[in-house]
């Protein structure tokens, strides 16, 4: 499962397939005793706690949370984006604000589609990412039928331009830098993250990181306290995380 940048191209096709976790190892079943609430510093919310992980996540809420959960995602994952329309919500309000739980996304690169809007998710630093993420895979069909809509002869000739302008010719055609522009990121400072072929490498590196580690085999993929669980969707995992204690 070796990436680079050498290596990323494939067709127009599969880079529009569908997506889907493996089996998991799951974490052990049997409920816990519930945590404790831990209340934020004053004037602050859990929510508003974000930071990069040393997996190269992003993640939100109390940092000593006891719960830890870690979604791997793609943002051109169907899946991804019907747990992030189910969970997202209740997920940050009624547990991350608890500070029982904190919340890690760590982007697993499914195609040259999905890293240009990972990419462009991560250009405004980690504040913004989680609202960022949300709302690109809420762009997911636009972008999907724009993709469909260059052609297999113009995917081809962008993802066998050089790295440094591949993935800005990308997001031009997807409509993904005038997407992020609308969001408080800037065109000069999207293709600035585009072409950091530097970011490109972290996130693919990761990503081969999560399926030697875990044996992440699609998305979305949970961990819940460094264990594998079952389930894509919020009500499998939210059974977990009241399992765990975060009741």
């Amino acid at each position: 499962m070796r990436k680079s940048l050498t290596l990323l191209p494939i067709s127009l096709a599969l880079a529009l397939s569908a997506c889907g976790g493996g089996a998991a190892d799951t974490a052990a079943s049997g409920a816990s005793e519930a945590a404790a609430e831990v209340k934020a510093p004053a004037g602050q919310k859990w929510s508003d706690t974000v930071s990069k992980t040393d997996a190269g996540g992003i993640v939100m809420g109390n940092p000593d949370a006891p719960i830890k959960l870690v979604e791997y995602m793609s943002i051109t994952c169907s899946h991804c984006k019907d747990f992030g329309e189910q969970a997202f919500a209740p997920l940050r309000d009624n547990y991350v604000e608890s500070g029982r739980v904190s919340f890690e996304i760590r982007n697993f690169v499914r195609d040259p589609l999905d890293l240009s809007a990972a990419i462009l998710s991560r250009c405004g630093g980690e504040a913004p990412f989680f609202p960022l993420t949300e709302q690109a895979l809420g762009y997911q069909t636009t972008m999907f039928e724009k993709a469909q809509g260059m052609g297999e002869a113009t995917y081809g000739d962008i993802l066998n331009s050089p790295p440094e302008t591949r993935f800005v010719r990308l997001a031009e055609q997807l409509g993904l830098i005038s997407f992020f522009q609308q969001r408080g990121i800037s065109e000069d400072q999207a293709k600035a993250c585009l072409a950091d072929t530097a970011t490109a490498e972290t996130l693919m590196n990761g990503t081969q990181k999560a399926a030697e580690d875990f044996n992440i085999e699609g998305t979305p993929t949970f961990l819940l306290n460094g264990q594998k669980i079952d389930g894509t969707n919020w009500a499998m995992v939210e059974t977990k995380l009241k399992e765990a204690g975060a009741r």
